[in-house]
């Protein structure tokens, strides 16, 4: 053998054994340091969010008062409505109090088309009119049935430029004998409510996946490149659109300007909101719905999720991050904060605003002070154990029918909660889950399923 080679050979082994050594020490370190016993540090033991939740107690937000207060409130009476024509069930994303009876029996159900998948959702809330109900499924397939639930057109909006796929989202608004929808693949296109024929298109060269809005022969749309469009109800011809400060991140989905009879009121992804005068589009105030939960990721993103509402000379608008906002809709000027977050739209009455929470909670304010009256828990995380929180549930709601509160959960119920103090009424199953707002039209309630299912309620 080579000398030369032999002393390499002897150096490698020399090195492996070394190796092994070190190898061993390593080991027998970790095994004694495992059989030591811990040391447990005295003091007292807090939550890792505590201070952060008693840090956002102090950020300028509205102060908390007692929570959990049983106050009457005076509902205004019952309306028996035959149609729910927007988001909300107006353009103002408002509707008097709907008739519906104490106990619900589901009726019937029928498929609108496909469901919720990982790549695809139903953004778009059911609307109501003329005896028909109008639905967007989770890849562009809108259909109308009748009330009791029979299949009467559907239609693929799917642009011919584009595949079947290719985006998901949209949203209903109907207004006579049109119905208008907005989509992922960036149209607005206004069919015949009665049949499903194609009246006209409008290319928005950006997705609007949130509900339109419709009054005196104008629809109003956002899209999720931060513009606001108005848009000729007649032909389709664009009149005016104003452009708010971008942003590098949304929500899936998206939220519907609310029109009252003088402005428009534009949701953008930024968290701005921009009033204009809804015929001639001349700016009259903007503001953000600025602030959020400390110690949670998804605050990070800005986009208004609780479409803005106006009730009155006073509109409402929420974001994911975990703050509600009530403006002067003449002016714009800020009321008061509350730090919660919604991904519906606020439901105010009787000088109250009701909300489902971004951390899964019905929660009631004061109309005049945004001071918290009573929180109630929802079902929140599907697994409740700390490493395994990664799945949570949708609520859906609130919606103010047959005067109690209901809330549509993606766990497969529908709750019913009184006003006056929170308590849980009674529960109803919904297979499948729910993934919209519950709609309530001559006394039946109507919600989709995650598996792309019609559901009536009685």
């Amino acid at each position: 053998m080579n000398i030369k080679h032999k002393n390499k050979q002897l150096k490698g082994d020399n090195t492996m054994k070394l190796t092994r050594i070190f190898a061993g020490v390593a080991i027998a370190a970790l095994v004694a340091g495992c059989g030591q016993k811990e040391e447990i540090l005295p003091g007292k033991r807090l939550d890792l969010r505590t201070p952060l939740d008693q840090a956002a107690a102090t950020d300028g937000a509205t102060t908390d008062g007692p929570v959990n207060r049983a106050v009457p409130i005076k509902l205004p009476a019952a309306v028996n409505h035959a149609q729910w024509t927007h988001r909300y069930g107006s353009p103002e994303h408002r509707i008097t109090h709907p008739a519906l009876a104490a106990s619900l029996s589901h009726v019937w159900n029928v498929s609108i088309g496909a469901g919720d998948s990982r790549k695809y959702r139903i953004t778009a809330d059911p609307v109501v009119a003329a005896g028909r109900v109008f639905t967007l499924d989770a890849q562009a397939t809108v259909m109308a049935h009748s009330t009791s639930g029979a299949k009467i057109w559907s239609r693929d909006i799917t642009p011919a430029t584009d595949r079947d796929g290719d985006a998901s989202g949209g949203g209903l608004a109907v207004d006579g004998n049109t119905l208008y929808v907005t989509s992922g693949f960036g149209e607005l296109v206004a069919l015949d409510a009665a049949t499903g024929a194609e009246r006209w298109v409008q290319r928005l060269d950006a997705p609007a996946t949130g509900s339109p809005a419709v009054r005196d022969g104008i629809v109003y749309v956002t899209s999720r490149d931060s513009r606001g469009w108005a848009i000729d109800a007649g032909n389709g011809r664009i009149k005016w659109e104003l452009q708010a400060a971008p942003t590098p991140s949304v929500m899936v989905g998206g939220t519907a300007p609310a029109v009252s009879d003088k402005f428009v009121v534009f949701p953008y992804g930024s968290g701005e909101l921009v009033a204009a005068f809804r015929k001639g589009g001349v700016r009259v105030w903007a503001s953000f719905v600025s602030g959020k939960r400390r110690g949670r990721a998804y605050a990070e993103i800005t986009d208004i999720t609780g479409d803005p509402v106006i009730d009155g000379n006073v509109v409402y608008a929420a974001n994911q991050s975990g703050r509600v906002v009530a403006l002067n809709l003449g002016s714009g000027e800020r009321i008061w904060t509350a730090k919660e977050g919604a991904y519906s739209p606020v439901w105010p009455v009787g000088g109250s605003v009701f909300l489902v929470s971004d951390e899964a909670r019905l929660v009631r304010l004061d109309a005049a002070t945004g001071e918290t009256i009573w929180s109630v828990e929802l079902p929140y995380y599907v697994k409740d154990k700390p490493r395994r929180r990664k799945d949570v549930y949708a609520n859906y709601g609130p919606v103010l029918a047959g005067g109690r509160l209901i809330v549509a959960g993606s766990d497969g119920v529908i709750r019913s909660f009184n006003p006056v103090d929170g308590a849980l009424i009674s529960t109803v199953a919904i297979p499948g889950g729910a993934t919209t707002n519950p709609v309530v039209v001559n006394g039946v309630l109507y919600v989709v399923s995650k598996k792309g299912q019609l559901h009536a309620f009685r």
